[in-house]
């Protein structure tokens, strides 16, 4: 069954939902350098792994770059997978790897909206899960920017990788079984798509998401 990430999850209150509804991880936010309205400090984020360890694994989702303040952050808050979403170095990320053997790596590969590939993925050497995400020059959106992407296009690259690999951009409980007869990932990461008019995530988007995802016929 595909696995469902529910990502920027800003208080307990969102990780309860998330997990009640059956997201498989949940994604928080820690470490800004790029425009998002999602970031949380890494007490409420510690606060959050707190309460969602040994429910779901927790992603440490991040901008940073610096390898020490990534092994810190997460020996603090005690998240299971750390998400690169940044062009980090790849010293950095081994040394990340030594640090913390057992932590899984998600590392970010780019797509623009007609499926042109914005990362040179070929170069990390690093990597437990692929996840594809769509990305907004205009607005410094690296993330969570809720555009899609030609999901055929991100099906060819997913037949190439040799990694597990989530897809995300655009998401939302509408299209997501598209999505995924589409491209056929290993699972599905969704942050604008599930929350309501205010910015707030919403309980209800977040349970058809997970449903829909969930029991797609292929």
């Amino acid at each position: 069954m595909i696995k469902v990430k529910i990502c920027a999850n800003r208080s307990i209150e969102d990780a309860k939902m998330s997990i009640e509804a059956g997201a498989d991880i949940i994604g928080i936010l820690v470490g800004q350098e790029h425009n998002s309205n999602d970031f949380v400090d890494q007490y409420t984020a510690k606060n959050i792994a707190d309460f969602a360890k040994n429910k779901c694994d927790v992603a440490l989702v991040t901008h940073l770059t610096n390898a020490e303040d990534i092994i810190q952050l997460t020996k603090f808050i005690g998240n299971n997978m750390i998400q690169l979403h940044s062009d980090i170095n790849e010293a950095e990320v081994e040394k990340i790897v030594k640090e913390l053997p057992q932590v899984k790596l998600v590392r970010l590969i780019h797509i623009s909206s007609d499926g042109k590939i914005g990362t040179d993925y070929e170069k990390m050497k690093y990597a437990d899960y692929y996840l594809l995400d769509s990305f907004n020059l205009k607005t410094n959106q690296v993330g969570g920017t809720g555009l899609t992407h030609d999901w055929n296009k991100s099906r060819e690259l997913i037949n190439k990788l040799n990694k597990p690999t989530f897809l995300a951009g655009g998401l939302n409980p509408d299209n997501v079984e598209t999505a995924i007869k589409l491209a056929n990932p290993y699972g599905v990461d969704v942050n604008s798509g599930c929350k309501n008019n205010k910015g707030i995530k919403d309980k209800e988007k977040v349970k058809r998401f997970i449903d829909h995802a969930k029991h797609v016929k292929m």
